[in-house]
């Protein structure tokens, strides 16, 4: 692994205390929602309704919920209303391929005192992706994109993906915010994003 490419690395895992809010809708393509691929991810990625069993793979709970009220503009990226929820990341899991069994990134929602796994996320910088934006499920991921200031440095350019597997979303499955997701309002935890957005 090249030596920047490990050291934003590190910064990603740094900044994990806060989530990547990228993306709002991916380029759909040939793969739908029942699509073999994606039904063998789901059914790879089941053990992580527990929470626990993620951290223990090594995902970091970035503690706060996303979530995008008013939805937002970012450039050329529009995030309807919704949440994006919980994020837990994985470092080690960020790198040149992208792989339905390790997404970067696993989304849950706070329902009362339990976190429901509710996405994934495939993220991938730019630095690692050869000059091209990846793709997973037949969809590209959108991008690239600069870092969130201030959660992510914008020097950090990206790709990344929500696949919203097991929560329902009004605005189809690869769209970044999820409308029928809730943060809990007014708590500490919850972050709302506003319209300015960048």
């Amino acid at each position: 692994m090249r030596p920047r490419l490990t050291s934003r690395i590190a910064l990603v895992l740094a900044l994990a205390a806060a989530p990547s809010v990228a993306v709002a809708q991916a380029t759909t393509a040939a793969a739908g929602p029942s699509s073999a691929d994606l039904q063998a991810a789901k059914a790879a990625l089941a053990k992580y309704s527990d929470p626990l069993a993620a951290v223990r793979d090594g995902y970091f709970s970035t503690v706060a919920c996303i979530d995008f009220p008013k939805g937002a503009v970012d450039g050329p990226i529009e995030y309807p209303p919704g949440a994006m929820g919980v994020h837990f990341l994985n470092p080690a899991n960020i790198g040149p391929r992208l792989d339905p069994a390790k997404p970067q990134v696993l989304i849950y929602e706070p329902v009362g005192d339990k976190l429901v796994l509710a996405a994934a996320e495939w993220f991938m910088p730019v630095e690692a992706s050869g000059g091209k934006a990846p793709s997973i499920f037949g969809q590209t991921l959108v991008g690239p994109m600069d870092g969130h200031e201030p959660i992510m440095p914008a020097s950090l350019r990206h790709y990344d993906l929500h696949v919203w597997l097991w929560k329902d979303n009004p605005k189809g499955m690869f769209t970044s915010t999820n409308a029928a997701l809730k943060c809990t309002a007014g708590a500490t935890y919850t972050v709302a994003v506003g319209a300015d957005h960048h």
